[in-house]
């Protein structure tokens, strides 16, 4: 499916994480040792993220491939997915690079991360990975005649996610279509077993690195408990906006200096513990 295709659809709709996902997601996670001239690290949500204005997109993997050359590439990945259409991209732009790409999934490769991990001549997964596939779901509004038509749309974007689990795995169109109809999670060996992979990574080749990302985590899931509640996402949007604006505050204004080049938005992305006891207050505040 053409990018422009992908394009077109995904300006009619919004995606959102699978819940699931999000919950069964590790975002300590990491590579052991890379040689970071060559990798390309998939350790986030699919699509830019609107709580933290990161994620993984597809303009970043071309940036990164331009940058690699003509070299073989190992992707790492652990993500929980997100916006497919933008999954759909990068593995488009992954599959036209003319090195070999090597991916390796270090612990989750949900929804669209799973998609991009198709895009490997070669899979590698941890034992204790997951591969998680399903249809697309997208969040929609309107009468019944707009909602027919959204199904319409997206019937072709459940073909082509098909047909790319089908091209690595060999299995049969029924096979596949009922394990995406059944949101399935497929482990490492059985990843293998099933197609979804070819090896098992060593031992050492994943460690669970630090919390730098586990308040952008807790972020999500308070973003969920919102959605439960009924809260529409550009109200839980600027909701989270005055927090991080609070958590900023709470820093002061002498601390840029100490977090050197490269740390955008470090108050909220790596907070001390000061700040994240901020956020959390008032993350508390607004549950009772």
């Amino acid at each position: 499916m053409k990018t422009s295709d992908i394009q077109t659809l995904r300006n009619k709709v919004n995606y959102d994480l699978s819940p699931l996902a999000l919950e069964k997601w590790n975002p300590g996670i990491q590579a052991a040792d890379s040689d970071s001239n060559t990798t390309i690290s998939v350790l986030d949500v699919i699509g830019e993220d609107y709580w933290t204005g990161e994620g993984v997109t597809a303009k970043r993997i071309a940036a990164a491939l331009r940058y690699i050359g003509d070299k073989d590439v190992t992707v790492n990945i652990n993500s929980p997915g997100g916006d497919m259409f933008e999954g759909l991209a990068i593995y488009n732009t992954l599959r036209e690079h003319k090195g070999k790409i090597t991916v390796k999934i270090l612990g989750l490769a949900a929804s669209a991360a799973s998609i991009i991990a198709m895009a490997g001549d070669e899979v590698q997964i941890s034992r204790a990975g997951f591969v998680m596939i399903h249809n697309c779901w997208v969040l929609a509004a309107g009468n019944r005649h707009a909602l027919r038509e959204i199904a319409d749309w997206m019937e072709p974007f459940d073909r082509a996610m098909a047909g790319i689990y089908q091209e690595r795995t060999g299995l049969d169109e029924k096979k596949l279509e009922a394990l995406l109809d059944a949101e399935s999670w497929i482990g490492g060996q059985d990843a293998i077993d099933q197609g979804f992979a070819d090896v098992l990574l060593s031992r050492d080749a994943v460690h669970e690195g630090g919390s730098a990302q586990n308040l952008a985590f807790a972020a999500r899931k308070f973003d969920r408990a919102m959605a439960r509640s009924g809260m529409p996402r550009t109200e839980r949007k600027k909701l989270f906006d005055e927090i991080k604006s609070s958590a900023r505050d709470a820093a002061g204004s002498g601390t840029p200096g100490a977090t050197g080049h490269g740390t955008r938005d470090a108050a909220v992305n790596d907070p001390s513990p000061g700040i994240a006891a901020q956020l959390a207050n008032n993350l508390l505040g607004v549950l009772k």
